[in-house]
């Protein structure tokens, strides 16, 4: 699938992509390693190069190559731990019981402290770098309509990585461009989607709606689960159209034969928080799906009449008097069934 970050064949489908998993982060015979405390710098010896047998490099041996460039170009001190370059996100992110062996174009780094000379750097001399992310206060997305988004910068190459979630009925694969969409981290168990595979369980409904979707987790995992029909919004431009992305990647796994993408990336960017809800994507097969970029207060006017479950997972959880409002003109207007994971 064409990335509309960097042109090329970023987005595979999820068949592909998990076949891969098993021996992804898996070191060969031949790779060796050496685990550094991350809470002092890198010690001074040279900086190991990946392993020639299967071109992997242990995760620690990265990082150290990774705080020298940046040492180098005056973002670090030299003085300071090694988790101090920033966070690293692996692609595609998995549950991991041990620290991983890197390919090639498998990290995605966001930091507060690189800067543009040494992104670029990190890029050409550090095979192992997909994208650099320089991150500041906040989480990238939209709080409200009328809030004004946050987004992180992206220094170089591109951010685009997927994350593998598992659900009672199998994995999905959720893709993402990394400066425009907050983090999750895939664990073993995920309680976001272990409540909704409750809900479902207990109320079997033949329409659910994530009515604040991100990148599409919860309402992929209902399409696993057997929901006939799912609908996903989101007001951010980037969430609705990975949300597409995500079904189109999906699509075998949902039971889906076609997806229909309507807006270009460029096309929503153009309107990055939505108010009238505006359809993005259809999916139609043994299961149906739809995606709209819009206010979920809004949303009631291009429901069906039967939506039988919904999932509310609000940006701010702690306001109880906006969840409580949000929460009543939906019944309201909509009827059936909610839920906040």
């Amino acid at each position: 699938m064409h990335c509309p970050v960097c042109g090329h064949d970023c987005v595979t489908d999820a068949r592909t992509l998990l076949a891969e998993l098993p021996e992804r982060f898996a070191p060969c015979p031949d790779c060796m390693g050496l685990v550094y405390d991350k809470r002092s710098p890198p010690p001074d010896i040279g900086t190991a190069e990946p392993c020639p047998a299967c071109g992997k490099r242990f995760i620690d041996e990265v990082f150290a190559g990774i705080y020298r460039i940046m040492a180098a170009e005056g973002d670090l001190a030299g003085t300071e731990p090694l988790a101090a370059v920033g966070m690293p996100l692996v692609h595609p992110g998995v549950p991991m019981r041990r620290a991983p062996y890197l390919p090639p174009r498998s990290l995605v780094l966001l930091s507060r402290s690189v800067g543009e000379r040494a992104a670029a750097r990190l890029l050409a001399e550090v095979p192992e770098v997909r994208g650099v992310v320089r991150t500041d206060a906040g989480t990238p997305g939209v709080r409200d309509t009328d809030a004004a988004p946050q987004t992180y910068t992206l220094l170089a190459g591109c951010d685009v990585r997927a994350d593998v979630f598992p659900t009672r009925s199998g994995p999905v694969v959720v893709y993402k461009q990394q400066s425009v969409l907050h983090v999750e981290f895939p664990r073993d168990r995920n309680e976001k989607i272990l409540s909704l595979e409750r809900e479902i369980a207990r109320r079997r409904p033949r329409t659910f709606v994530d009515a604040c979707s991100g990148a599409g987790t919860l309402g992929l995992a209902a399409g696993r689960a057997g929901v006939p029909r799912v609908i996903y919004n989101d007001a951010w431009y980037a969430a609705a159209y990975w949300t597409a992305c995500n079904l189109r990647a999906n699509r075998e796994a949902l039971g889906i034969e076609e997806v229909t993408i309507l807006r270009s990336y460029e096309n929503l960017r153009q309107n990055p928080v939505a108010q009238d809800p505006v359809l993005v994507a259809t999916a139609a097969g043994a299961r149906e799906a739809a995606v709209y970029q819009g206010d979920l207060r809004l949303l009631a006017a291009v429901l069906p009449p039967e939506v039988d479950l919904a999932a509310l997972d609000l940006f701010e959880k702690a306001d109880a008097g906006k969840i409580e409002g949000i929460t009543r003109a939906w019944q309201a207007r909509v009827g059936g069934a909610i839920f906040i994971p």
